[in-house]
């Protein structure tokens, strides 16, 4: 289980300190300002349901501006060395690690997410600046000689010029770092469209990334109440070469759909319905510690979060009873009470469709073991959830489920472990567990899924390849794959050096 932080509540006096300091205009060519119609918005803390803040609300003529401003960046920029690129990206892992507190305290109030998680956050999503800001000096490209020794090939990797880069709502940094970092590293420049529902983290590192020396017109931030506001004139307009979007596959498919008409790059990284599948050789302390981090990360409002648990008949009852004791002592409350351990939901909407699917679940034959109904009060709190005896063919085992229930069912046979895992649409994150390392390599082999961990619940990192495959999404983000989702590759063929 995740070790919290025990630390003095927040003050409000801190809170209104540090939300008065966050910008609250459109970034354009490196400067602030107000919506072209002086629109605005308003940021509501999920917890309680009051406003944080107002900010100001792009229309489609600032998401033309901010393009404007990306695209006479985009020759400069490209010809800007890799060490000061390199250094730049160095220098706000440094501001985002020194601001820690502040990011991770805007997090929380915009997101929900407790503080001790959050802080997690800001670790990894600080790590994208990092490992980027080491890998911007190593695009290698290619000299050689053709199989008939005649002439020369000459490859070398070129920025694929000025991306929008959408993020979503429930990892408001480490979304932010994760796309940006590598565009950085590419020499690309960008238009950011975050997440309507939690902009402040978004705005405040953009202001990062400025105090870091990127200049003026590379990242430009246009937080708008339309999403479609946006990404619509700008998937239509010919300077765009490239979109990437993490968020709901149906929305996925409507951008790539929208994208195909410019013939962009895309980046998608969809909707996921990780399996966790626990074999009888298990060891199920470790199975059940796994199983609550891969759960209830971000209160289970995570792509990677494990949505189906399939547990091996022989020990399925005892995991259940563990998992279920730990889900059942997790305090629930506001993420800047230092013992909160589970915060609130994104807002009613995402409350009322979990418990839903709760509901739907118990009527075809599921049990409650623990929890299984909002918390009363205000806020958006859902009860910390086991469900017992899923059927195989229950609805909430094919959605993405985005909150705190994990609904367990049986396997038989490793055959229909196989099986049952890639029953779904999707194939972004999977987890299993046992102690044949034979075993795991062929399930792993089997199983329809981007990215597996063996014996281990949290697998993310800014050093690996982030991404699915089916309707999860395209690309890589993340690792070496995450700078060449970024680029374009030229071949440039040279005649015989010994014949000219």
């Amino acid at each position: 289980m995740t070790v919290f932080e025990i630390s003095p509540a927040v003050s409000p006096e801190r809170e209104a300190s540090l939300l008065a300091s966050v910008p609250n205009g459109l970034l354009i060519g490196g400067q602030w300002r107000e919506a072209s119609d002086g629109g605005t918005f308003d940021v509501h803390d999920p917890a309680t349901g009051d406003v944080l803040a107002t900010l100001a609300s792009a229309t489609s003529e600032d998401a033309i501006a901010a393009l404007d401003a990306a695209d006479a960046a985009q020759a400069s920029w490209a010809r800007t060395a890799p060490r000061v690129r390199a250094e730049i990206l160095r220098r706000a892992f440094d501001l985002v690690i020194a601001r820690a507190e502040d990011f991770a305290l805007l997090m929380t109030l915009e997101m929900g997410k407790p503080l001790a998680e959050a802080r997690g956050e800001v670790t990894y999503g600080a790590e994208f600046l990092r490992w980027f800001s080491e890998e911007t000096v190593r695009g290698y490209g290619r000299y050689l000689t053709t199989p008939e020794g005649k002439n020369k090939i000459l490859v070398q990797h070129k920025p694929v010029g000025p991306c929008l880069l959408i993020t979503p709502w429930n990892f408001p940094l480490a979304m932010a770092t994760r796309k940006v970092a590598p565009a950085v590293a590419a020499s690309c420049t960008m238009v950011l469209k975050p997440a309507k529902l939690t902009p402040l983290t978004a705005q405040y590192f953009a202001q990062t990334m400025l105090d870091a020396g990127l200049p003026a017109g590379v990242l430009n931030v246009v937080a708008s109440s339309s999403a479609s506001g946006i990404s619509g004139p700008l998937l239509k307009d010919s300077r765009l070469r490239k979109v990437s979007f993490t968020g709901s596959t149906p929305v996925g498919k409507r951008l790539m759909a929208d994208a195909a008409q410019n013939v962009l790059r895309t980046s998608m990284e969809l909707g996921g319905n990780a399996p966790f599948i626990v074999f009888e050789d298990a060891d199920l302390d470790k199975a059940v510690e796994g199983a609550m981090a891969a759960k209830m990360r971000n209160m289970g409002e995570a792509c990677t979060a494990a949505n189906r648990f399939l547990v091996h008949e022989a020990v399925a009852q005892e995991f259940t009873r563990k998992f279920a004791a730990a889900m059942g002592a997790l305090a629930t409350g506001r993420g800047t009470d230092p013992t909160t351990q589970v915060g609130p939901l994104i807002d009613a909407g995402a409350r009322d469709d979990v418990h839903a699917l709760v509901t739907a679940a118990i009527g075809a034959g599921a049990t409650a073991i623990t929890g299984g109904a909002p918390v009363d009060g205000p806020g958006y709190f859902y009860q910390p959830t086991v469900l017992g005896g899923v059927p195989n063919n229950a609805a909430i085992l094919g959605l993405e489920i985005f909150g705190p229930v994990a609904p367990v069912t049986t396997f038989a046979t490793e055959e229909d472990a196989i099986r049952l895992a890639n029953a779904s649409e999707y194939g972004l994150a999977s987890y299993l567990y046992s102690r044949d390392l034979n075993r795991l390599l062929r399930v792993a082999e089997q199983i329809e899924f981007g990215m597996v961990g063996f014996n281990a619940g949290v697998i993310s990192n800014a050093a690996a390849p982030f991404g699915g495959v089916k309707q999860s999404g395209l690309g890589r983000e993340g690792g070496s794959e995450g700078i060449a989702e970024y680029t374009t590759t030229q071949y440039i063929g040279i005649a015989d050096p010994y014949t000219t």
